[in-house]
C-alpha cells in the first residue's frame, strides 16, 4: 500500500509568499492526503488568503481528496510550538514539514516518499535546496553550501553516522525535512531548548534512521524577513562571531545537552550513543563553567581539549580558541 503524506505547515504573517507556497503543495505529482496549516496568531491577511487558495484550488480540481485540519493558535508560540501542534495533528504515514515562504518544485513529494518506500529503515531524510530571492530568484547559491555541509559530512551520513555529526552542529533545516510518523510519537513532547527540526534529527538519529539527499529539491526562500534563515559568513564574519559574548549560547548548549540525556533512556539506542550523550553533557557543563578572566580559562580549556571532546561534539581547536577569546 502507497505511503501517504501529511504536509505540517506553520504560518505567522505570511500573506507575502504563503499563496506561492500553498499552490506548489497542491500541485505536486504525488499529492498530501491532509494538509495541517497553523496559524501563529497572524495579524496581516495570512489566514484570509490561506483559506482562500485552498477553496480555489477545490473549485479547479472537483472531487480531489485533500484533509485540510486548520489550527489557529489564541496567542503567538513561536516556531517550535507551533509546529509541535501542527505535527500533532497530522495522521500520514510521512510528515513533511513546510514553511510558509518556500516553493516546492512539483516532483517533491514523489521523489522523497520514492526513499522512504524502498527503505524501510529509513525515519527521516532532509535534502539540500536553492536558495531563491523574494522574487522567487535563484541566487545561485545553495543551502548546503551555506551551511558547510562539506562532502566529508555528506559521506559520513550515508555511512550511518548522522548521530555522530548531529552531535557536532544541526545541519538539518525543517523545510526540507519529511519523516515518519514514528518519529513524531518519540519526539513529543519536544524540550525546550531546542528547535522542532534539530530534536526530530536527533532522536531519528539516535535509532539510525537519518538520511540526506544532495539534491535541491526545495527554493528555499531569503526575504530578509526569514523566522530561521541561512547566512554565510566570511572571514570576518566568523572572527565576529567568535567574539560575541558566550554566556547566554553555552547556557543553551548546556540546556539542550541537559534536556537530551534526560530523554536518552526512552530510546532504544545502544549503550554507546548514551555514553556520548552523557560525555556531551559533560563537555557543555564544562564550557558552561568557564569564568569570565580569560586567563583562568586556559588551564580548563587545556584540560577539556585532553579528553578530546571538543573535536567530538564541536569545531574542534576552533571551539576552544573560541572559549578562550569570547567574554562571557
Amino acid at each position: 500500500m502507497a505511503l501517504t503524506v501529511s504536509v505540517a505547515l506553520c504560518t505567522w504573517n505570511g500573506e507575502r509568499f504563503v499563496e506561492d507556497q500553498l499552490r506548489s503543495i497542491l500541485g505536486q505529482t504525488v499529492r498530501p492526503v491532509q494538509l495541517v496549516v497553523s496559524d501563529d496568531g497572524s495579524t496581516d491577511g495570512t489566514v484570509d488568503l490561506v483559506t482562500a487558495t485552498i477553496a480555489d484550488w477545490r473549485i479547479a480540481n472537483p472531487g480531489a481528496q485533500l484533509e485540510v485540519v486548520r489550527i489557529q493558535n489564541a496567542v503567538t508560540l513561536g516556531v517550535t510550538a507551533n509546529f509541535a501542534g501542527a505535527i500533532a495533528a497530522t495522521t500520514g504515514d510521512l510528515v513533511a514539514l513546510c514553511d510558509q515562504d518556500d516553493v516546492w518544485p512539483p516532483s517533491r513529494l514523489e521523489r522523497l516518499v520514492s526513499e522512504f518506500a524502498s527503505r524501510p529503515s529509513l525515519l527521516l531524510l532532509h535534502t539540500d535546496a536553492a536558495l531563491i530571492d523574494a522574487s522567487g530568484h535563484p541566487t545561485g547559491e545553495s543551502l548546503f553550501d551555506s551551511l558547510g555541509v562539506t562532502a566529508a559530512i555528506t559521506s559520513a551520513v550515508h555511512a550511518g553516522n548522522a548521530f555522530e555529526v548531529l552531535m557536532k552542529r544541526n545541519i538539518v533545516t525543517g523545510a526540507t525535512t519529511i519523516f515518519r510518523q514514528r518519529v513524531a510519537d518519540l519526539a513529543a513532547p519536544f524540550p525546550s531548548a531546542w528547535v522542532h527540526d534539530e530534536w526530530l534529527a536527533i532522536v531519528a538519529a539516535m535509532l539510525d534512521g537519518v538520511d540526506l539527499l544532495e539534491e535541491k529539491l526545495l527554493g528555499y526562500r531569503q526575504h530578509g524577513a526569514n523566522e530561521i534563515g541561512v547566512e554565510r559568513l566570511g572571514i570576518a564574519g566568523k572572527v565576529r562571531r567568535m567574539l560575541e559574548p558566550g554566556a547566554e549560547r553555552n547556557q543553551r548548549l548546556l540546556a539542550r545537552a541537559k534536556q537530551l540525556a534526560e530523554r536518552i533512556s526512552a530510546l532504544s539506542t545502544t549503550a554507546a550513543r548514551t555514553a556520548a550523550v552523557g560525555e556531551k553533557l559533560a563537555h557543555e557543563q564544562a564550557r558552561s563553567g568557564l569564568g569570565r578572566r580569560r586567563l583562568a580559562r586556559v588551564m580548563p580549556v587545556i584540560r577539556e581539549l585532553g579528553t578530546g571532546r571538543y573535536r567530538a561534539f564541536g569545531r574542534g581547536a576552533a571551539d576552544a580558541v573560541r572559549d578562550l577569546l569570547q567574554p562571557l
